[in-house]
């Protein structure tokens, strides 16, 4: 079996929705022990009652499956100060705290990072927050959509003529997970050379602000909104979306042999002229046009066997069905299909590849406090009767069968996994 890179490395997962699990699973898939902790009986029902049409096949969340991978789900009542002492316990035993609730929460409840750097001077705390924890922002909440809208990524998205559009993809939340996982790994790449553990200040619009290309440096120096596009795109010409007979199609021609065999493909040596980067974004105009006109009188086989013959990157647009059964993508573990012992077949987007430590997925999400006698037990050493006795006070718990994303598949509540 393949050593993991991040093995022997403990997180405590106290996040919510997408943006924060989503981080702590890009860790999980790395080989670190993830913690997942939720409220007992509802769960995390901003993310676990989440799917398009309201279907929950096998009672798995869509929603909450995306952005969960190989955790150990518990269940603790953190409004009760026994379950606030298990966070702490929890915590000195952990090497990083990933945690996403509004700014000065945890510091109320006494399991901050002023309070648990007391108790484990090398922990990383990770505070994911829309804003970060001060600034004139620091109180407002983040959503996906907020994001997007609130850094302006919405509003240089679509077409001129029409309203911004918000992108389909949760973008802000994984960027910005993705963000917070890597800043995680430069801490613990600091600390294995100073031994200090450190608070880690996250903010999904700032993150999401930065992964806006050239569209501030336009700004400060030609003091300019940039403008929507749509489909094409103003500073790499030719790049663009075009509509075939039969579908769609991405084309790209941005070198100059490129550009020249395109417009060798489309017959349209008069286009050579614009050879010059120069030439070309002063007549971007008139080459998209000539490449949506050529476009339109062909399917998207023809226009993909183009770029293949005459040397210019082109690609049909492709939806998730055909991503699935891709032979490519299949080969390469993009497509990760893997059998959950909960959930059975399933199948997941991968890209971690590491050549001597890679990734992988076992698991996905799995239901509320499940994992709560193999956690408190095996790393707390809590015995048989004081969980009983937690339990009954209501410190820890499980799932609300009535919610049938919280609770495991029918006829498998007590599955024994590990």
């Amino acid at each position: 079996m393949n050593e993991k890179p991040l093995e022997g490395v403990r997180v405590l997962d106290i996040t919510r929705i997408i943006y924060g699990p989503w981080a702590a699973t890009l860790l999980a898939q790395l080989g670190a022990e993830v913690i997942h902790v939720e409220m007992p009986g509802s769960g995390d029902t901003l993310i676990r009652l989440v799917s398009p049409g309201g279907v929950f096949p096998r009672n798995l969340s869509p929603g909450m499956m995306c952005c969960n991978a190989n955790k150990y789900f518990v269940a603790i009542d953190m409004r009760k100060e026994e379950g606030r002492e298990l966070i702490r316990e929890l915590a000195s035993k952990c090497d990083v705290l990933m945690e996403n609730f509004k700014p000065g929460t945890f510091d109320r409840w006494g399991i901050g990072y002023r309070q648990l750097s007391e108790i484990n001077p090398g922990l990383i705390y990770v505070s994911m927050q829309g804003f970060g924890n001060w600034g004139e922002l620091w109180e407002r909440p983040s959503y996906d959509a907020y994001a997007q809208g609130i850094t302006g990524l919405a509003e240089i998205t679509g077409f001129e003529e029409a309203m911004p559009v918000k992108s389909q993809a949760w973008i802000g939340d994984f960027l910005s997970g993705t963000i917070a996982a890597f800043t995680t790994l430069v801490a613990l790449f600091w600390r294995n050379r100073s031994g200090k553990g450190q608070f880690i200040d996250m903010s999904q619009a700032e993150v999401l602000i930065r992964a806006m290309d050239w569209t501030w440096l336009y700004m400060a120096i030609k003091n300019q909104n940039r403008k929507r596009y749509g489909n094409r795109d103003p500073a790499v010409v030719p790049s663009c979306l075009v509509k075939c007979e039969d579908g769609y199609a991405a084309v790209a021609a941005f070198r100059k042999d490129e550009f020249e065999g395109l417009c060798r493909a489309m017959d349209r040596n008069d286009l050579l002229e614009f050879l010059d980067y120069d030439a070309r974004m002063k007549n971007a105009e008139k080459i998209y046009k000539a490449i949506e006109e050529w476009a339109s009188k062909r399917k998207v086989d023809e226009v993909v066997r183009a770029g293949y013959t005459y040397g210019f990157a082109v690609a049909e647009l492709m939806n998730s069905a055909k991503l699935h059964a891709s032979k490519h993508f299949n080969e390469r573990g993009a497509v990760w299909k893997y059998y959950d012992p909960l959930y059975e077949e399933l199948c997941y987007p991968f890209a971690l590849h590491l050549g001597k430590t890679p990734g992988s997925i076992r698991w996905s999400m799995r239901p509320v406090g499940f994992d709560n006698e193999h956690v408190f037990r095996r790393i707390l050493g809590i015995s048989e009767d004081e969980l009983e006795e937690l339990y009954r006070k209501g410190v820890v718990g499980k799932w609300d069968a009535s919610v049938p994303t919280t609770a495991p598949p029918e006829g498998k509540e007590g599955r024994v996994i590990y």
